[in-house]
């Protein structure tokens, strides 16, 4: 889903000159070699995923900011705040989506500007991507090499550390193979069982699991543009349903309309699980744990007698 800058977002930016401009009067970080007057780094993250594996491999030495963190929140109706304006002008690493997903955070960005601050894009980043799907933080394989450049640039940020962010990156990725792990069982026990899905955010672990997705692409493509699907494809959807040719229904949470509800209704009726996955983590989590979390959710609903 491509989250939308907010209306008001555009009166937080206009505030930004006036913090910058008093900033310059009052220096609230005593910034020196890219760390705060605590000695850590500050780190923005416009999605809390990002920032739970900048967390993960900057440990003590950094203070993240995650701006888009309530998975029960539609992110289309994401909103700015001046504390958040306040990090951006402050960050010395800022980590983003990118590829259309969050083109606010740019706002942000061009608003404050600062040479010497370092922008990661994980869209640009990533190996593995699929047709007009920004999604790509679905990918273990991707966050994998999203990590890899947050450790690299922590390095150069603070070089006295190198050697912690580099162990605590390889932690990261031996405990993200797990997700690999978790795809790898599902594929060898449902390979080719048939599921409908409300949007495209799903289809980077559909894929790996070798599950067949038989709702319509252009119904999925639209409901994660928070678009209105073709008539001809929600009748689709719904004959999927009520023909019980799905064994599990998979809806995103956090992009719920009217039409996806009707899917959700219809598919109890019919005593097919339905399974919410999330755009942003769930609170108290992290990376891995919700990735596997959701995937263990799946595995229960795929293997329920219908």
């Amino acid at each position: 889903m491509i989250i939308k800058r907010s209306k008001a977002a555009g009166l937080i930016v206009a505030l930004v000159g006036l913090f910058l401009l008093s900033a310059c009067s009052n220096p609230a970080t005593g910034n020196t070699g890219g760390q705060t007057s605590n000695g850590t780094i500050p780190v923005v993250a416009a999605e809390n995923f990002y920032g739970d594996i900048v967390s993960q491999i900057g440990g003590k030495h950094v203070s993240v900011t995650s701006i888009l963190s309530d998975p029960n929140v539609d992110p289309h109706t994401y909103e700015s705040n001046v504390n958040q304006v306040k990090a951006v002008a402050k960050a010395r690493l800022i980590v983003a989506n990118g590829g259309g997903y969050d083109d606010w955070m740019d706002k942000l960005i061009s608003s404050t500007p600062d040479e010497s601050r370092r922008v990661l894009k994980g869209f640009d980043l990533a190996t593995v991507k699929l047709p007009d799907n920004e999604h790509i933080w679905y990918s273990s394989a991707n966050a994998r090499t999203i990590a890899t450049a947050i450790a690299d640039n922590l390095k150069a940020i603070d070089a006295h550390h190198a050697a912690e962010y580099e162990a605590n990156l390889q932690r990261f990725k031996s405990e993200s193979m797990k997700i690999d792990q978790k795809l790898a069982t599902i594929k060898a026990k449902y390979a080719g069982t048939p599921i409908g899905l409300t949007e495209t955010i799903f289809l980077y672990q559909t894929g790996p699991m070798g599950l067949n997705v038989l709702t319509p692409t252009e119904f999925q493509k639209a409901m994660a543009e928070n678009n209105d699907p073709p008539a001809n494809t929600v009748i689709t959807a719904e004959n999927q349903i009520t023909r019980r040719q799905i064994k599990v229904l998979i809806y995103n949470q956090q992009a719920q309309s009217t039409i996806t509800s009707r899917l959700q209704s219809e598919a109890q009726a019919q005593h097919i699980p339905t399974m919410a996955v999330t755009e942003t983590m769930p609170g108290n989590q992290t990376y891995q744990s919700w990735m596997i979390g959701q995937l263990n959710t799946l595995e229960q609903s795929l293997g329920q007698r219908q």
